[in-house]
């Protein structure tokens, strides 16, 4: 992959690699390099010019790439962006009105999936043909035994695509997948024995193993972290492991709480709803409740600065082969998707695998000496990956939280989800149900600081669930300097280091562009509250400093429509933001990333655009096997990110810049047969895409898109 800065405006380019796909895949989409423009300030507008046919919410492409049609209009889409919020925690069988049932979510989505006619038994995937352990069912066995019929008659054809190399052999020098791989053929051979006989074996490469060690102390050899052990979840499951912290802490809010409600029942309100209390009254208050039963341990320092963009946590889409994407592209910081606290503290196996990180997001993140780094901040002992959780229980967010600091301690965040709108969550008071509930989130948030150990804790919110009623600004003052109740007890700040707005409120959901103006407006007031802390805070005695973050500082970043580096860099200097947690547009075209940091436009060809494709294949195999269901489940999740990447319009098509997200476009071409195909919204076209690194697809796999606007047949 080169630099955009290695090259002059207007240079031609090549791909950045050969692609090894079956002749039918490429001949007839075979293109000529693009160049990659980069464009100075002068060619972007933010005026809206005049251009022929324009209509609100259309992109403006040029006239010869658009398609004449009887409807003119954009295409339409509805809340497609959901998707990137919660996609498998959305509520299943709710009552869908008629129009969203035509063309609106799918819900209820089935995946086939594709599997060997006869499976190979456990004890032989990994032996060499002669030497296998004992199965302990022997002939009663339901798998295959004998290796050379099972090769022969059950396993499908290897695959030819790739160069026909297992991509877990080439990078790592050995295969996770052992015999039941579909690049078997690749690390495989048959060798002499003694009495005459010829075996078969799997190769290992010790030069490719020796390459791969594990760039960091805590990945295993496969360059996995976080990779928590079976026995651990099983301990979780049966209820056998501890957490004093939390059970300590929790009795402390309950007995707190009745104590505050009992004496403050009946006193008169302010505006705010809070009781009026004299200051004999408060510092009798503070006498009569009693201290928490521990104070938090000292948190690792953070730093967010304009060098540090960040992947959002994405469900579904922000798996680990995407973030090792965006990582390789510029991303700085990245999240696991968001994990739901009971099925954590349950020790269920999908829960935990949420947390797995790949070695390059635990290396520290880039940051310019010059930055506003607070004193203490070791980058070194920085990395890149937090966790994000949602809970609407105290007691399931701080168990949650202490499980994860006990089997997964090398988290640069654990990230508390108040943004997300989706109706089950909701329902069930998590998500951003809670930021109608404030009082509730800061005493959830306190006790997350006071049991996650070393780990800083951070909170994601929107603007507020109504439209004409916005509280964040309301609840960032609470989170830095501390509630009304947290001035009676005398217990300081909540220790957020980090709060991010979204710029939206739960009702709008995608519908209007975010409101970067109030998101200013929160950064203004997070920056004056972070410069005049210490006056501010009304209680007895000032906090000791490990009750503050990072010092006392409180970052602060936005989120909302990035899609570009005019986008980012508009962000951090008019919003005022630490920096910029980017979503959807890292979805739609992950080298947003590249982007900011070369300060320039990328116009992808299709050929590397492709090239990244690919690249998501390889991870993919990498994290879930290149065996049949190693590769019907990165199709899935390739899939799905195909659903947002064919969004993406080439710069080189539309008639002024910047390019807006929201902004749908009339029916067009691409400047050849690839470009097009990667534009198509009829899912059939994706599964061909998927199909040039992964195979064709097994008769038996499924694919029902996300929103049924995607998919002309889908219904049948």
């Amino acid at each position: 992959m080169h630099s955009a800065d290695e090259k002059a405006p207007g240079e031609s380019m090549a791909p950045t690699n050969d692609l090894q796909n079956d002749a039918s895949a490429t001949e007839s989409t075979e293109e000529p390099p693009l160049k990659r423009a980069k464009l100075d300030d002068s060619t972007v507008s933010n005026d809206q010019p005049k251009v022929d046919n324009y209509r609100r919410g259309q992109a403006p492409i040029k006239a010869e790439y658009r398609i004449e049609t009887s409807n003119s209009a954009p295409i339409s889409e509805e809340n497609t962006d959901d998707a990137a919020e919660a996609a498998h925690h959305e509520a299943r069988g709710d009552e869908q009105n008629r129009k969203k049932q035509k063309s609106g979510q799918n819900t209820n989505r089935r995946f086939g999936r594709s599997q060997d006619e006869k499976g190979l038994c456990s004890t032989r995937i990994y032996a060499s043909e002669f030497s296998p352990a004992e199965c302990r069912f022997g002939d009663k066995c339901n798998f295959e035994h004998d290796l050379r019929t099972y090769l022969k008659e059950h396993k499908q054809e290897d695959l030819k695509t790739m160069g026909g190399v297992c991509p877990n052999w080439e990078a790592n020098g050995k295969c996770i997948s052992g015999w039941k791989c579909r690049f078997v053929g690749s690390h495989m051979t048959e060798r002499d024995t003694a009495d005459g006989r010829k075996e078969l074996v799997l190769i290992e490469d010790e030069e490719r193993k020796q390459k791969s060690q594990p760039l960091v102390p805590f990945a295993n050899e496969d360059g996995i972290a976080n990779n928590v052990d079976i026995s651990d979840k099983i301990a979780l499951s049966r209820k056998r492991v501890q957490t004093p912290r939390s059970n300590a802490y929790s009795a402390w809010l309950d007995k707190t709480s009745k104590a505050l409600e009992k004496n403050l029942h009946g006193k008169h309100q302010n505006e705010n709803g809070e009781p009026i209390l004299t200051k004999e009254e408060k510092e009798e208050g503070r006498a009569r409740y009693t201290e928490p039963p521990f104070l938090p341990s000292e948190k690792r320092r953070l730093y967010f600065g304009p060098e540090t963009p960040a992947l959002a946590p994405l469900t579904t889409q922000g798996n680990m082969p995407f973030r090792r994407l965006c990582t390789d592209l510029g991303a700085q910081l990245t999240y696991s998707e968001m994990a739901m606290s009971m099925p954590l503290i349950q020790g269920t196996k999908g829960e935990w695998a949420l947390m797995r990180a790949h070695q390059t997001e635990m290396l520290p993140p880039t940051v310019s000496p010059g930055g506003d780094i607070v004193q203490g901040y070791d980058n070194s002992k920085d990395v890149k990956f937090g966790a994000q959780i949602a809970a609407n229980k105290p007691w399931q967010a701080l168990k949650a939280t202490e499980v994860l600091s006990k089997f997964t301690p090398n988290l640069r965040v654990i990230d508390l989800n108040c943004g997300c709108p989706i109706d089950l969550l909701f329902r069930e008071g998590a998500g951003s149900a809670l930021l109608d509930h404030q009082s509730k989130l800061e005493k959830i948030l306190r006790g997350m600081n006071a049991v996650s150990q070393e780990i800083p804790i951070s909170v994601k919110i929107r603007m507020g669930t109504r439209d004409n009623s916005p509280n964040a600004l309301r609840l960032a003052e609470r989170l830095v300097l501390g509630g009304y109740e947290s001035h009676l007890l005398g217990v300081g700040p909540s220790g957020v280091a980090a709060i991010t707005l979204h710029g939206r409120s739960r009702q709008q959901r995608y519908t209007k562009d975010a409101d970067w103006g109030y998101i200013a407006e929160c950064a203004a007031l997070i920056k004056q509250l972070n410069a005049k802390k210490d006056s501010l805070i009304d209680t007895i005695k000032e906090p000791e400093e490990r009750m503050l973050p990072n010092g006392g500082k409180t970052y602060f970043l936005g989120n909302g429509d990035c899609f570009s580096h005019v986008n980012y860099d508009d962000h951090i200097k008019n919003a005022g933001v630490d920096s910029v947690m980017v979503g959807r547009g890292a979805l739609i075209k992950p080298w947003v990333f590249e982007e900011i940091q070369s300060g320039q436009y990328l116009d992808k060809s299709a050929s590397e655009r492709l090239t990244y494709v690919e690249k998501f294949a390889k991870y993919g195999l990498e994290a879930w096997g290149s065996d049949e269901f190693g590769i019907s489940t990165t199709r899935r999740f390739m899939l799905e990110w195909l659903s947002f990447t064919r969004r993406y319009i080439p710069i080189g098509l539309l008639e002024y810049l910047p390019p807006k997200m929201n902004d749908r476009p009339p029916a067009y071409k691409g400047r050849n047969e690839l470009e097009t195909l990667l534009a198509s919204e009829n899912y059939k076209d994706w599964i061909k895409v998927t199909e040039m690194f992964l195979g064709p697809a097994d008769k038996n796999f499924k694919f029902e898109p996300k929103h049924k606007s995607n998919a002309y047949e889908a219904e049948g």
